[in-house]
């Protein structure tokens, strides 16, 4: 990234957390924040949308770690670095299902610290271009007619309707195309799906989701409905969005 990443610490020792925000500075990174409290968190990530949420488990408070960073999930694609002094082991479990890019100890060391967050940002750097399906398929990625797009299967090639697309979602090296009766998961990029579909119907709204215009049903701030299902919507994307569909 050409600008600094920018890093909201959530932590309710107030000293740890200016300690945490020297350090990070040291290390170049641009902290937008110190919150205490996890619907504080929540409100500052609507608010200012940073690039990593660094956040301790064992918040005070209505919310915990855990659930901040669900509730931080269900609406942004914003990866989460656990901070913990001593997490039992039904703790770490339910840390584990948000799926953080990291766990730091503390104390927290400078190393840790920063080798958490340089991974984090590669990863959001990467871009897969290749589609990994199976060994036979690498010289025959997925393609479309008009109407339909052709997936392999095992030892077939399944056909899904491109008008029943509801909506596709990258996950790490995967991509889940949702329908309304069934989901397909590929091992592929969500730029390559996104290639293959008409741009005439579907657009990207947010780095993790690719949507088809013709399905949506509600319109918010920050996400979309799609069926019931709430689809985090990106600000810089939202003017696009807004600009393919009627509005009154």
């Amino acid at each position: 990234m050409n600008t600094p990443v920018k890093i909201l610490v959530v932590e309710d020792d107030m000293i740890i957390a200016a300690n945490i925000s020297l350090q990070l500075t040291n290390l170049g990174y641009e902290v937008v924040g110190i919150e205490s409290r996890g619907e504080a968190a929540i409100r500052h990530v609507e608010e200012n949308q940073p690039d990593i949420v660094l956040l301790d488990i064992n918040l005070k408070g209505t919310l915990d770690g855990v659930e901040t960073a669900h509730a931080i999930h269900s609406l942004w694609d914003i990866p989460v670095i656990y901070v913990t002094a001593n997490t039992d082991e039904a703790t770490f479990n339910r840390a584990k299902k948000t799926r953080p890019e990291a766990f730091i100890h503390k104390p927290i060391k400078n190393i840790d610290l920063q080798r958490a967050i340089e991974l984090t940002v590669n990863r959001l750097a990467e871009e897969p271009t290749t589609l990994t399906l199976e060994p036979e398929l690498i010289d025959s990625e997925p393609f479309i007619l008009s109407d339909r797009i052709f997936v392999r299967h095992k030892d077939k090639m399944i056909k899904i309707v491109v008008q029943d697309i509801l909506y596709v979602e990258a996950d790490r090296n995967y991509c889940h195309i949702y329908t309304r009766v069934k989901e397909y998961m590929l091992s592929t990029s969500l730029k390559l799906i996104e290639d293959k579909l008409p741009n005439n119907h579907f657009l990207r709204i947010h780095r993790s989701f690719l949507v088809n215009l013709l399905h949506i049903d509600e319109v918010a701030e920050n996400h979309l409905i799609i069926g019931q299902k709430a689809i985090p919507l990106s600000q810089h994307l939202r003017t696009d969005l807004l600009r393919r569909i009627q509005t009154i």
